[in-house]
């Protein structure tokens, strides 16, 4: 029998020992010699010793357990005269309360009796296990509890209405939902919960339909709130009468169905047919139900800013790609964010967002880094590309190889850039070759992807496109100036010197001319116009364009004192 408990331990080595010990009878072997040739074979002992202690604990503990739950369910359904379903549902559902009252009891030979004992001179407060048994935390109900009340039946109104909701068909542990999310329901009058869930089959629910349209939005149960669901019910049956809505119904989400049926109004109202939102709403359900259509609200702002139209809208919706909206949203977010990076004119971006949206929230793209890496290119010449075809940008999605732009010649580079130039032109109204055109062409100096960015800089001053437009026209060339020197002389001339921006309007040449030379004209000007030696209405360009011996004859040597003065600014400004 030894040798069998020693085989069956995985030991053949001892069991050779043993057998041969016993053959030869010569077993002699002292303790720390046995120990020695058994070695970690007491720990495979331990281990079987431990786990069979643990899992007779265990057992001891579901015991007392079960005796605990009987002990409470015959003391709520005898002694407190609660109904047998409720003291049955709070003794099985109630395993925290249980624990602890397992913990006021000393004689764990018998837990029956001793709880019986315990809770016949230690009443309970029997809204604990009670809402426990609803599926509610102690974290969560600690606070829900009634202060002056110990014992269910003092409050048949819960009572009552907290059966509404287990006759109809809830179960029970769902019931802390509601508890937690409208208590006020709880407080309703005889017959009124009960008449509100009947509503819901009024308009052709089943039972199952109705349980967990308020499982999920336990708020349909309060007021008027239902009245919106009804609003939503009969949208969604219009557009789809097949459509099988409740499918998709989380019974762990919460819905707001003001928010979804505003959505499903929009896009009636932005020129979604019926059939056309019933088919949308097949394809794309989570366009209403995820958050509640929040995402789908965000979408439309977000192409309503840069311009869409309502119609235009309707149409993105209507192809809307097989991907999560909240995916979509991000990747278009990441792609406004690229085009942005790559310093590309926000018209420009309007335009691209405008005309490729279901392209750029399609598209998971790279980051700028890996491309300008990839594709050997500066930013801009990456945005001049993107520019030319935005729709190069689905080959730069995440997890598809790049391939390298091929390198454009000098002569290729020089005919892209005098097109961009002559399509910038066509854009603001110029008339192809026409000798406006040419006589522009030749004053442009630079890049031609550079002209959109340096036009933006005046209608970011607070000038209308009409008007640049004008202004370009009148001198090409104020366009030769960059970006930075554009918004730096624009600033000078407002906040430094206190003119309108306005007046660029009717000089445009002013913003070429050097910050030094503008601030010593006007200076000069402004102190001659105090003194009463020169009219006080000369025009900018007067002031400005007038040659230097020409200036100083005709208006600083009217004033005694203007020849020192002015070379005493022109030694001031220039200097600095």
């Amino acid at each position: 029998m030894v040798l069998a408990h020693l085989q069956k331990l995985g030991k053949p080595s001892i069991v050779k020992w043993v057998s041969i010990g016993f053959v030869n009878n010569n077993f002699r072997v002292s303790r720390s010699n046995f120990w020695a040739i058994w070695g970690t074979g007491s720990c495979q002992i331990a281990k079987n010793f431990s786990g069979y202690s643990r899992k007779k604990a265990r057992m001891m503990e579901i015991a007392a357990e079960k005796e605990a739950q009987a002990a409470l369910l015959d003391y709520l359904h005898s002694t407190r005269s609660l109904l047998f379903t409720d003291a049955d549902n709070m003794s099985r559902n109630s395993p925290h309360f249980l624990r602890k009252l397992l913990g006021k009891v000393d004689n764990q030979a018998e837990i029956g009796r001793s709880i019986t004992r315990f809770l016949r001179y230690h009443p309970i407060n029997e809204f604990e296990p009670f809402f426990e048994s609803m599926g509610l935390k102690p974290s969560e109900y600690s606070t829900l509890l009634p202060r002056q009340l110990m014992f269910l039946n003092d409050d048949p109104v819960l009572l009552e209405n907290y059966h509404v909701l287990c006759n109809y068909g809830i179960a029970r542990n769902k019931v802390g939902k509601f508890y937690k999310e409208v208590p006020e329901i709880f407080r309703y009058g005889e017959g009124v919960l009960q008449k509100k869930i009947d509503s819901f089959e009024k308009v052709g629910l089943s039972q199952s339909t109705v349980i967990r349209a308020v499982l999920s939005s336990p708020y349909l149960l309060v007021g008027d709130a239902n009245l919106e669901f009804f609003d939503v019910l009969d949208k969604l049956r219009s557009a789809d009468p097949a459509f099988d809505w409740i499918e998709h119904l989380m019974e762990e989400n919460s819905y707001d169905w003001r928010q979804m049926l505003e959505i499903l109004c929009l896009l009636g109202k932005m020129g979604c047919s019926e059939e056309q939102l019933g088919s949308l709403i097949r394809k794309h359900p989570e366009l209403i139900f995820e958050n509640s259509g929040s995402d789908a609200l965000l979408l439309i702002g977000v192409l309503t800013k840069f311009g869409l139209r309502p119609d235009e809208i309707c149409s993105t919706f209507l192809q809307f790609p097989q991907i999560p909206i909240a995916k979509f949203l991000g990747n278009l977010k990441h792609c406004y964010n690229f085009l942005v990076e790559i310093e590309m004119a926000m018209l420009d971006v309007g335009r691209i967002v405008c005309s490729q949206t279901i392209l750029l929230g399609s598209c998971t793209i790279k980051k700028l880094e890996t491309l300008l890496t990839a594709l050997r290119v500066t930013k801009d010449q990456l945005c001049e590309i993107v520019k030319e075809n935005p729709e190069v940008m689905e080959n730069w999605v995440v997890g598809k190889k790049i391939k390298r732009l091929p390198n454009l010649t000098a002569e290729e580079e020089e005919l892209r850039s005098q097109r961009m130039k002559t399509e910038f032109l066509l854009d603001l109204g110029f008339v192809e070759n026409s000798e406006e055109m040419k006589r522009a062409l030749k004053l442009f100096r630079g890049k031609g992807l550079n002209l959109q960015e340096r036009f933006d800089c005046f209608v970011n001053a607070g000038f209308s496109k009409k008007d640049v437009a004008e202004m370009v026209k009148d001198s090409p060339n104020i366009l030769n100036l960059s970006k930075d020197a554009i918004e730096t002389k624009i600033e000078f001339l407002v906040n430094d010197l206190g003119y309108p921006v306005s007046i660029l309007r009717k000089f445009p040449p002013c913003i070429s001319y050097k910050i030094e030379r503008i601030k010593l004209r006007l200076t000069m000007y402004n102190w001659l116009k105090d003194q009463g030696a020169v009219e006080p209405n000369l025009a900018l360009s007067t002031v400005l364009a007038t040659a230097d011996k020409l200036f100083i004859k005709a208006y600083v040597e009217q004033h005694p004192e203007g020849p020192a003065v002015y070379e005493r600014l022109k030694q001031t400004i220039c200097s600095h």
